[in-house]
C-alpha cells in the first residue's frame, strides 16, 4: 500500500480538494482523485444514532448551514444540511463504497467513534488500503490488531525525542506518522525525525502544505507523504 512506502512520493488530497470544494464531501474527494491525488485524507465523528461521519469539526457550523454539535445529529438530518454545492455530510461507510480502491488516511476524531469506524473498515474489506490515525491516544485501541497505525500525538513526540538521542521507543508498533511540519514553536519535521522514521521503514506524511517550495524541501529530507488542499498543483510543482 503506497501510504506504508517509505520510498513512495504519494501527494494526498486532504479532507479532498479542500482548497477548492467543500471539505470532506464526496464532490470534493471526487475532485482530488481528478486532480491527480494518490490518497485521501479524511475525518470521522460519531452522529446521535451510532454512524461514523465524515466532518472534521465538533460542531457543523463552520462548514454547513446547520448549528450546533454534530453528536446532536442523526445521519439523515447531516445528509439534509448544506456542506456547500449541493452536498450533504457523507459517512465513512459512503466513503468506503465510493472508492473501493483508493488508499485512505483516516483521522479519528474522538474516542467514541472509534469502534463504529473500525468495524466500517472490516465489513467494506478496507482494513488494507487505510492509515488510520488519531491524536486522541485512547481511539487507537480498536485499531491495534488487523489494522495500519499512524502514530498518535504520545507516540510521535516520543519518537520525536528518541530521534534526538539516536534511539529507540520500545514497543512502538506503528507503520506510519501523519504530522504537522511544527506543531507550536517545536519543529517536528526535520532531517533527523524523517531519518530515524525510515530507518525503521516507516513513512512520514505531512500536512497540510500548500506551498510548493515547502513541498520540494519536505521530499528532500525524505518525506513520503505531502497531505495537500490543492492536489493539482502540488503534484504539478513536485513533478515539474
Amino acid at each position: 500500500m503506497i501510504l506504508l512506502e517509505p520510498t513512495a512520493r504519494p501527494v494526498v488530497g486532504h479532507r479532498g480538494a479542500a482548497g477548492d470544494y467543500p471539505e470532506n464531501t464526496l464532490l470534493s474527494f471526487d475532485q482530488a482523485l481528478k486532480q491527480g491525488a494518490d490518497a485521501l485524507e479524511l475525518d470521522v465523528r460519531l452522529s446521535a444514532d451510532g454512524h461514523a461521519v465524515v466532518i472534521h469539526d465538533p460542531t457543523v457550523d463552520r462548514t454547513t448551514d446547520g448549528s450546533g454539535p454534530v453528536r446532536s445529529f442523526t445521519v439523515a438530518q447531516l445528509r439534509a444540511l448544506d456542506a456547500g454545492e449541493g452536498q450533504g455530510v457523507p459517512t465513512l461507510e459512503d466513503v468506503l463504497a465510493r472508492y473501493p480502491d483508493t488508499p485512505l488516511i483516516l483521522e479519528v476524531k474522538e474516542a467514541e467513534v472509534a469502534a463504529v469506524a473500525a468495524a466500517a473498515l472490516i465489513r467494506h474489506g478496507a482494513a488494507k488500503r487505510v492509515l488510520v490515525g488519531s491524536f486522541v491516544h485512547a481511539a487507537m485501541r480498536p485499531f491495534r490488531a488487523g489494522f495500519y497505525r499512524s502514530a498518535s500525538r504520545r507516540e510521535t513526540a516520543l519518537s520525536w525525542l528518541a530521534s534526538r538521542m539516536r534511539a529507540q521507543v520500545p514497543g512502538l508498533r506503528v507503520h506510519a506518522f501523519t504530522v504537522p511540519e511544527r506543531h507550536g514553536a517545536l519543529k517536528v519535521v526535520d532531517a533527523a525525525f524523517v531519518a530515524t522514521a525510515r530507518r525503521r521503514g516507516r513513512p512520514v506524511h505531512v500536512w497540510t502544505v500548500d506551498d510548493a517550495d515547502q513541498a520540494r524541501r519536505l521530499r528532500g529530507l525524505g518525506v513520503a507523504g505531502i497531505i495537500t488542499n490543492r492536489p493539482s498543483s502540488l503534484r504539478t510543482a513536485l513533478t515539474g
